[in-house]
Parts: structure tokens; C-alpha cells; sequence
């Protein structure tokens, strides 16, 4: 394996461990921030427990999230020099204003989890609001570095040599808006189909108290509304990535969609293989029109396609499958999400068991898309690494270890991996729910 291949192996790697955790990170305190309001709204006390239950699992999520992020920043300086050239002189200060946003999230953690019983209900939910605000904070300046290697702004390149360099032009990069929307959205999304996933199997357990059933079916029904509306969000800002893609990336809208070539009135292709010798799409249903419709806003819009580029340049073939996968998931769980709340809400019954056990699969394929989106986002813009300015291959380092690395650094994931699942276990078998809503309802009488 070659020095480029090994180096996007092994970041690959790591963005992959590490998003789990930063995804988790974002979407998790918006679920509390929703259980505090919902229990000042309600005076019930059970929204209050899931409030505490899930900071109490968000601050182990936390803990494993910081130490795999600062991996993967030093993975960016050990494997990728050529691109911190252009980090450095251009595209810093995103990276800079993200540590005060992981400031504010950790002050008003500490506020929120140590003196929260002690606040009065506004100061309270102000405080687990504010840290919802830093970590979707974090996300965005993060991400920001992620659109401008697609839409690269700011500077100017003049015999080999960075110059004119414009930081605020590079950080509202044309692509800013749409690649933050749904990263948010879809960390909205997958925190909300995490805890859909937990109440979901606590529910399937037949040996259930009435108060401990009825809690979970409070923390489910809320959670499926959430992560349905944010998959709809999701789903809507797709809308404006394709018009981005048109208009900034057309290889990659091409090669996601299969397209080879370049016509009006082009059609969405679901499923099928890319062929690159024959240069067709195989096997696939098509929707026509509607691939113009959503990136020009116009069934008679002119789509190009890969034919126009030269081979090299073409993106990988393999990201229709991807793109496919990514569409296919957000789909199915908008299903899965409203499909439940309508049955409840009209019928007035308890799911059924085989219900609970699907809805059991939306947090597992809600991470699924998260993964599959993030690598076609990646793996999309290749072979550059900075969207027409440079390639892969300039920014990858020469060092001939990295087989070593890899191996050292694949044993790390697996082992924090085991000991966030064995935490998570440990505490919550330590401490159970019911419980607390026994003690609660003692108290309370």
C-alpha cells in the first residue's frame, strides 16, 4: 500500500471513530435541552430524569469525544503537511474561534451538571441551552474547514506562493451554509434516533412497571418527533447541496449520480453500478427530470456530466453507491420515525413488539448515514484535497512508518471504543432508572 493510500486509511480511520463520538456530541444536548423545557412546561418529573440520565451518558461521550478529537488534529500535522501550509496562512481561524465555543460548552456543562438542582428553572435551562450552543458551535467551525476545502476563497495562488489572503472570505465560503445545515441537522437527527434506540428496547423488556413503561414511551415519542422533523431538515437542505454541487463541484454531483453525460432534463438515478470503461450507469430506476429539477430548480436544466472532465479528475466511481446508501437511510427513517407517532396518536395503542424492535435499528442506522455521508463527502472531492488547487497526493507525507501507525492507532480506537461500552454499562446497570422514579414518586407523596 502506497504512503497517499496508508495516510487516507488512517485518517480515514480516525474521522470515522471520532465522528461517532462528535455527532453523539452535538445531538445529544439538544434531547436535554428539550427534556428541560418540556419538564418547567409540563411540572412533569419524569422529563427531568431524562435530562439528568442523558447528561450523565452525554458526559462519557464527552470524555472519549475530546481525548479522539485531539487525534485527530494531530493526524492532520503528522499526515497531511502539505495542507496545513494552506491551514496556517488561510483557513486558521476557524480552528481558533473553536476552542472559546468548546469553552463555553464545558463552563456551562460544569454549570449545568454540578449546580443545576440549585438554579432557578430559567437559569437552569439557560445553562444546558448554552451548552447545546457550544457544541453545535464546535460543529460548524469544524465543518467550516470541510467547505473550503470544497469551495476553497481567500486567497490567491501567484508563482507557487499563498498570497492576498482574505480569512473572512475563506471562512464564509460559498459552501458554508449548506455543509453546517446538515451537519446539524443530521447530528440533530442521529442524537435523537440514539435515544429512540434505547427507549425502544427498554420498552421491549416484558418485566416493566407501569412507571418505568410509561417513561420510556415519553422518551421515545418525543425522541422519534425530534429525529423525524430534523431527517425532514435534512432531507429538505439536500435540496440546496445539490444546487451547491451544481454550481461549485459539478464532478462529484455527476459521479454521485452516475451521470457521464451532460444533458437538460436529467434524470435521478437510484441504485445500479457506475462503469467507467463503458462509461454507462447499470441497473439502476430513474426518476426523470428530477435530477435537473434539484440542482437547477428547473425540470429543462442542464446537468454536466463526467464526460465533460478529464478521467483523471473523476472523482471515484464507487460514490453513487454511497450517495445511494446516504439517501436511502435518511428516507427510510423519516418512515420510521412518523409511521410509529401516527399509530400512537390515532389508534391510542402501545407499539407493537415488532415495531420496537425496528425502531430498536434507528440509532445504529441513523450513525450508519453519518459515516456513509461523510465519506462521500470526503471521498467525493478526490483526487484533490483542496478542491482544484491541490492534490492528495501534494498533501500527504512522505514518511514511509505509517503502516506502524496505523496498527498503533487502530488498537487505540478499538480499546477507548470498549471502555466507553463498558462504562455506558457499568454505570447505567449501577444505577437504573426505576429507582429514581420510585424515589421520585416516594418524595413526592
Amino acid at each position: 500500500m502506497d504512503t497517499v493510500t496508508l495516510a487516507r486509511a488512517l485518517f480515514g480511520s480516525s474521522m470515522a471513530f471520532h465522528i461517532i463520538f462528535a455527532t453523539l456530541g452535538v445531538g445529544i444536548p439538544l434531547m436535554i435541552v428539550v427534556a428541560e423545557i418540556l419538564y418547567h412546561v409540563r411540572k412533569d418529573p419524569d422529563y427531568s430524569t431524562m435530562a439528568k440520565r442523558w447528561t450523565r451518558g452525554f458526559a462519557i461521550i464527552l470524555g472519549v469525544a475530546i481525548p479522539s478529537g485531539t487525534i485527530v488534529g494531530a493526524m492532520l500535522a503528522l499526515l497531511w503537511p502539505g495542507f496545513m501550509e494552506y491551514v496556517g496562512q488561510v483557513i486558521a481561524l476557524p480552528f481558533q474561534v473553536e476552542i472559546w465555543a468548546f469553552f463555553l460548552e464545558a463552563l456551562f456543562m460544569s454549570i449545568y451538571v454540578y449546580a443545576a438542582d440549585r438554579l432557578p428553572p430559567l437559569a437552569r435551562i439557560v445553562s444546558v441551552i448554552f451548552v447545546a450552543i457550544g457544541a453545535s458551535a464546535s460543529a460548524v467551525l469544524i465543518t467550516d474547514a470541510h467547505a473550503w476545502m470544497n469551495t476553497p476563497t481567500g486567497f490567491e495562488i501567484v508563482n507557487g506562493e499563498i498570497v492576498n489572503v482574505d480569512p473572512w472570505a475563506a471562512v464564509l465560503n460559498p459552501s458554508i451554509w449548506t455543509t453546517a445545515g446538515h451537519v446539524l441537522l443530521s447530528a440533530y437527527m442521529t442524537g435523537a434516533f440514539a435515544v429512540a434506540s434505547v427507549a425502544a428496547y427498554k420498552l421491549l423488556r416484558r418485566k416493566r412497571s407501569a412507571v418505568e413503561y410509561a417513561y420510556h414511551g415519553k422518551a421515545l415519542f418525543i425522541a422519534l418527533l425530534i429525529g423525524g422533523i430534523m431527517s425532514v431538515g435534512t432531507a429538505v437542505n439536500g435540496h440546496s447541496t445539490a444546487q451547491m454541487l451544481h454550481h461549485y463541484q459539478p464532478e462529484k454531483l455527476a459521479a454521485a449520480e452516475g451521470l457521464f453525460e451532460t444533458q437538460s432534463r436529467a434524470p435521478l438515478a437510484i441504485g445500479g453500478t457506475a462503469d467507467a470503461e463503458s462509461r454507462t450507469l447499470k441497473g439502476s430506476i430513474e426518476i426523470p427530470w428530477l435530477l435537473s429539477f434539484l440542482a437547477t430548480n428547473s425540470f429543462d436544466g442542464v446537468v454536466r456530466g463526467l464526460n465533460d472532465f478529464p478521467k483523471e479528475n473523476w472523482p471515484p466511481l464507487q460514490v453513487h453507491s454511497l450517495f445511494n446508501l446516504m439517501v436511502g437511510i435518511g428516507t427510510l427513517l423519516i418512515l420510521m420515525a412518523f409511521a410509529p407517532i401516527a399509530y400512537r396518536l390515532l389508534l391510542k395503542r402501545a407499539y407493537p413488539r415488532w415495531t420496537l424492535l425496528a425502531l430498536v435499528a434507528t440509532g445504529p442506522l441513523a450513525m450508519i448515514g453519518i459515516e456513509t455521508g461523510w465519506i462521500f463527502s470526503c471521498t467525493g472531492r478526490q483526487p484533490w484535497t483542496i478542491y482544484h488547487v491541490q492534490r492528495t497526493s501534494e498533501a500527504a507525507t512522505q514518511s514511509e512508518s505509517l503502516g506502524l501507525l496505523f496498527v498503533l492507532f487502530i488498537g487505540i480506537y478499538v480499546f477507548l471504543l470498549i471502555v466507553t461500552i463498558f462504562a455506558m454499562q457499568f454505570y447505567f446497570k449501577r444505577h437504573p432508572v426505576l429507582p429514581e422514579l420510585a424515589g421520585r414518586e416516594a418524595s413526592s407523596t
